[in-house]
């Protein structure tokens, strides 16, 4: 299998919803700055798998992990782990665009300063450089003062991207990012993504083979909770080593 620096992994993860065990024994490498797509049926765990990548998992009441995952070689699990910190290293990116009801430039921003930053000029530049990376500069150069929610759902979602951009994360999490938008924001979103991989690792979560197949370097098929099979995309689709993944990706089921 292709193999760069990992940049995440976990081992024998576990994870339950109060009795429902809804990830088993999870042994995954998603490597550095590649993009590893997640696919699988309804239900088989895929969004409950990514949102343990940065503990977005933890907020979940009756929620229990086992095992571990690993950021840089370090486990993200323990108690020591600054969650706050975790998150800004492990954005995300979610199913419907989520725009705060601010400006465009404060969607952006708010986050900057959050992380304590106040210069006015470094902000405008950092604002400026995250619209220009999520593909959206263009679109909204003349209209920063104008609501997110004047966009278009296709520009909200970039405006999302920026968003997590904006802080400088180290891994981006997509789940679902196009299921909400049009053919033509979704060509947006996934050209978005081949670029992103240049500088930021990524892991895509989509109910859409034929995205996974065109964006996604490595392609991990998921179903009840298990990883069935985890390989290169190229192989994953034109010759899977299990039956399942080659009954769901020709269509017997999903």
């Amino acid at each position: 299998m292709e193999n760069g620096k990992t940049k995440i992994e976990t081992k024998n993860l576990d994870f339950y919803y109060g009795t429902t065990h809804a990830l088993k024994n999870i042994n995954m490498v998603c490597p550095e700055k590649k993009v590893t797509a997640i696919i699988g049926p309804s239900g088989c765990g895929k969004t409950t798998f990514i949102r343990t990548l940065n503990r977005m998992s933890d907020v979940v009441p009756g929620a229990k992990l086992s095992g571990d995952i690993f950021l840089d070689g370090e486990s993200i699990i323990s108690p020591q782990v600054d969650v706050v910190d975790l998150r800004r290293r492990v954005g995300m990116v979610f199913q419907k665009p989520n725009p705060f009801s601010k400006s465009i430039f404060n969607n952006i921003a708010y986050g900057l300063r959050i992380n304590g930053l106040k210069d006015r000029q470094q902000i405008a530049e950092i604002v400026e450089q995250s619209l220009r990376h999520a593909a959206l500069w263009d679109e909204v150069k003349d209209r920063l003062d104008e609501n997110a929610f004047t966009l278009s759902g296709g520009q909200q979602q970039r405006l999302c991207i920026a968003r997590a951009l904006a802080v400088e994360p180290e891994v981006i999490l997509f789940d679902e990012p196009c299921s909400a938008i049009d053919p033509i924001a979704t060509a947006k979103i996934e050209n978005l993504i081949h670029k992103l991989k240049e500088d930021y690792t990524v892991v895509i979560v989509t109910h859409n083979m034929q995205q996974a197949a065109r964006v996604s370097d490595l392609t991990a098929f998921m179903m009840l909770g298990e990883l069935i099979e985890f390989d290169t995309t190229t192989k994953i689709f034109t010759n899977p080593s299990n039956k399942l993944t080659e009954d769901y990706i020709t269509g017997k089921f999903g």
